[in-house]
């Protein structure tokens, strides 16, 4: 602080430079350091996605951007009728209806959502559309579906035999409660980082396995389910939605990541920020998290949550770090 005969004594220099009568007083703004040189391109996603990230490492081999890439990668699960918790042969709700949430955010913080959409197979590419065919960020259930139909989109029954089969099995015992299951996984969230050196996100899911007729979860919320800052990076969320949209959790990941955390470290605060506040035995939430730098991290509250990364040519994946121990 400024005593008063110091402040006085500065008078001259205060009348020829105004704002030195505030500099020792005030807190000065600060900046977050950037890196010293880009990153190498990278794919990181929640759980084993070989396939996506075969499509996702083709469409970053051609130098396109980043959310070119994650579109690519995560249409990959949304068209395949054997992976039960995204687009097309995702199981459906207790009424027997296939609704697809999905988001996609890019390096310069424009974003697009659906909800509730049916009888579209590529959410994905309907949320990217939404991004950047109309001054919104979410469309949801009918309006949506007609917004894809209008923009080309095919209108086809989502619902696979072995869906229904697996739907009307549940009716038998089903309570009108869902049961957690950490198996039960219900989400793909994929991160990028370009040849550039930018980052963009996408997370598509058919939800939570027999839930509510009209259920959201985490997944198409931008802040949620999927959040990327350019200047910092880009986290993930997979599991229980309710959870994650409670904590804003890929939005905490990466404000984290902006105040030091390392993406590893970002990741098990936000798990542990639910950890706190609930019973975690029966739930299970994971993120995936990526830094301007390329630095990677993944946690989750239980054992068994994995993350596909690719970088430098070569896919692995490997097991998150959790919270309870197997």
């Amino acid at each position: 602080m400024v005593n008063r005969r110091r402040f006085l004594g500065l008078g001259p220099l205060i009348g020829l430079f105004p704002s030195l009568a505030f500099r020792s007083t005030q807190p000065q703004p600060t900046t977050t350091p950037g890196p010293t040189a880009q990153p190498g391109p990278l794919v990181i996603s929640t759980w084993k996605q070989p396939k996506a990230h075969a499509a996702a490492q083709a469409v970053l081999e051609q130098g396109k951007r980043a959310i070119d890439i994650v579109e690519a990668g995560v249409r990959v699960p949304e068209a395949d009728p054997n992976d039960t918790s995204v687009g097309y042969g995702g199981l459906p709700d207790r009424d027997g209806r296939v609704t697809l949430d999905a988001c996609i955010m890019d390096e310069h913080g424009n974003a697009g959502s659906v909800t509730y959409l049916e009888n579209i197979m590529h959410a994905i590419s309907v949320a990217r559309a939404v991004m950047e065919k109309t001054p919104h960020v979410m469309l949801s259930g009918e309006g949506a579906q007609k917004f894809a139909l209008a923009n080309g989109f095919k209108k086809e029954n989502l619902l696979t035999p072995a869906a229904k089969a697996a739907w009307q099995n549940w009716l038998k015992t089903a309570k009108y409660k869902p049961v957690i299951n950490i198996e039960r996984h219900d989400t793909i969230g994929m991160l990028a980082i370009d040849k550039a050196g930018n980052i963009s996100g996408a997370c598509t899911t058919s939800g939570l396995a027999f839930k509510m007729n009209g259920r959201v979860g985490d997944s198409p919320i931008i802040g949620a389910g999927l959040f990327v800052d350019n200047e910092i990076g880009g986290a993930c969320a997979t599991g229980l939605g309710e959870l994650v949209m409670r904590t804003c959790g890929s939005f905490l990941v990466v404000e984290l990541m902006r105040q030091g955390r390392t993406p590893q470290q970002a990741c098990e605060e936000a798990a542990l920020r639910i950890v706190k506040k609930q019973d975690y035995k029966d739930i299970q939430v994971g993120f995936i998290a990526v830094n301007k730098q390329g630095e990677t991290g993944a946690y989750s509250i239980q054992p068994g949550f994995n993350y596909t990364l690719t970088q430098n040519g070569q896919t692995q994946v490997t097991d998150a770090r959790s919270y309870l121990k197997k």
